[in-house]
């Protein structure tokens, strides 16, 4: 095996979008962004600082009320020039989520026509923001709600997912009628850098979206800004506890999208096969590195040892290798550092007692430079064990038996995370009472994650966060509540 070796002068170099600015160079330190399928560094970047992100709120600021006060059809035409130039430029998006995280080039334009539709979905509520008139008590009045924006919002958002992320905020954020700040992550930065070139590109105006490229310190430095009015992270919840932390000085709002432990429950009436496929993905999609993935399995006991068999033998056809290849299904994880966690996390597993079914081990030979695993498989795993309760966050899947309904229902509600979860059945009544039994943000019956469009709201519960982006909540989380009374008395010489 071979691997292609990425376009790196094609890689965007800015790392300062603030305002009319393009810069090569922030204020803070040289990253070697490194190519996660072959260990490579494919640019030195020149981060940004928190000194530039007093200048990127500013320009937030002062593109404000211009942007605000722009007729909603008028913001609505921009985002739908901008899903226009994100489909347009399809292919070069793939390639830049292909390098900048190992993403797999099949599936990466499908990032890239998500990120147009969502700008297409939010743009057409953009001129459709209403308030609402309310009975009042007492005396002659006109009460009535209006709902407005923020102003500036704060994006801060990962490395796993970063265009899906960054459009996940910024179209509902721009259609209310805010501005933006928006992190683009260090491990994974080009995609979203070259996202706020297609925002010049459209013509969007000086100062509404502004990207800085950098590290924690960035981010710590966004959130404590008293120029930025609302902070939305996407990421892990030990960062999400630090930027409450931070935002507490200013009590400033915060929007969290964080990690997940999401359940599987496969029931014995199920389509094995489906489910055994769909069950599958939770370790392959996003290379096994996606908040909602569904990784812990609950089988029915009847069906388990079957079903083991089948996840086994489709592990078997997952063809791991160069993220540029279009027949690659799966490719590396981030890190070296990811790999020594991912594997540690597996090693204690199985001496507890887990028995491990398939992968387990680093790939060798041509993958060796890179960062890849196998899909690694371990079963018969105690739901209480680490690997059951703590985000691995790479390919792996943990399987456990169950013999009843709500034994299932208790082994997936027993972890702290609260993002998604996944039911198989063929059951109608079983899958409703399932659903509305799981604490889950999203739940998905005989389906694995094909439901994320941009029209329905996604978020988690208990530690996998609060707030939700997509559909009209997502559109309302940015958007505050103002009331206004009209007393409609007579003044008291006119009576």
């Amino acid at each position: 095996m071979s691997f292609q070796n990425p376009r790196t002068e094609l890689l965007p170099r800015h790392t300062i979008m603030i305002g009319e600015r393009v810069e090569q160079a922030g204020t803070g330190e040289i990253w070697p962004h490194i190519y996660p399928a072959t260990g490579q560094v494919t640019h030195e970047l020149h981060l940004a600082g928190p000194r530039d992100v007093d200048d990127a709120a500013q320009a937030a600021r002062t593109a404000l009320p211009a942007w605000r006060a722009l007729a909603g059809d008028k913001r609505r035409d921009l985002m739908l020039k901008l899903a226009a130039l994100c489909e347009q430029n399809m292919q070069a998006l793939a390639q830049l989520l292909a390098v900048e995280n190992g993403s797999i080039i099949m599936a990466a334009p499908y990032m890239a026509l998500d990120a147009a539709q969502k700008f297409r979905y939010f743009g057409g509520w953009a001129d459709k923001i209403e308030g609402r008139t309310i009975s009042t008590w007492g005396g002659p009045a006109h009460d009535y709600v209006a709902y407005e924006p923020y102003g500036v919002i704060g994006a801060i958002i990962p490395w796993n997912g970063p265009l899906f992320a960054a459009t996940m905020v910024l179209a509902p954020a721009l259609a209310a009628g805010n501005c933006v700040v928006l992190k683009s992550p260090e491990l994974a930065p080009y995609s979203v850098m070259r996202l706020g070139e297609l925002f010049r590109e459209a013509g969007f105006p000086a100062g509404v979206v502004n990207i800085i490229a950098g590290g924690a310190d960035v981010g710590a430095a966004m959130v404590a800004h008293p120029g930025i009015d609302k902070i939305q992270f996407v990421g892990s919840g030990a960062t999400a506890k630090r930027v409450l932390q931070g935002a507490a000085e200013t009590l400033k709002p915060c929007g969290l999208e964080l990690g997940g432990k999401s359940a599987v429950i496969v029931f014995a009436d199920a389509d094995l096969k489906d489910a055994a496929r769909r069950g599958l993905s939770g370790a392959v999609s996003a290379n096994g590195q996606g908040c909602v993935n569904g990784t812990r399995l609950f089988v029915e006991r009847p069906v388990y040892d079957e079903y083991l068999q089948m996840l086994q033998a489709l592990a078997g056809f997952i063809k791991i290798g160069d993220p540029l290849d279009p027949a690659t299904t799966m490719g590396p994880v981030i890190s070296e550092a990811a790999i020594e966690r991912i594997l540690l996390m597996v090693n204690q597993a199985v001496s507890a007692g887990g028995r491990l079914v398939a992968g387990g081990a680093r790939l060798a030979g041509d993958h060796a430079p890179g960062y890849f695993l196998p899909i690694t498989i371990v079963a018969d795993v105690d739901n209480a064990s680490a690997i059951a309760q703590h985000e691995v966050f790479g390919p792996v899947l943990t399987v456990t038996p169950f013999d009843t309904e709500e034994e299932a229902i208790a082994l997936a509600n027993a972890t702290s995370y609260g993002l998604g979860g996944y039911i198989h059945t063929q059951n109608l009544r079983r899958a409703h009472h399932v659903a509305r039994h799981l604490d889950a943000g999203m739940i998905q019956v005989n389906a694995s994650g094909e439901g994320m469009t941009p029209c329905v709201p996604f978020g988690g519960m208990k530690q996998s966060g609060y707030g939700r982006l997509g559909g009209e909540a997502g559109l309302h989380e940015f958007l505050r509540i103002k009331n206004v009374l009209i007393n409609l008395a007579k003044p008291e010489a006119t009576r």
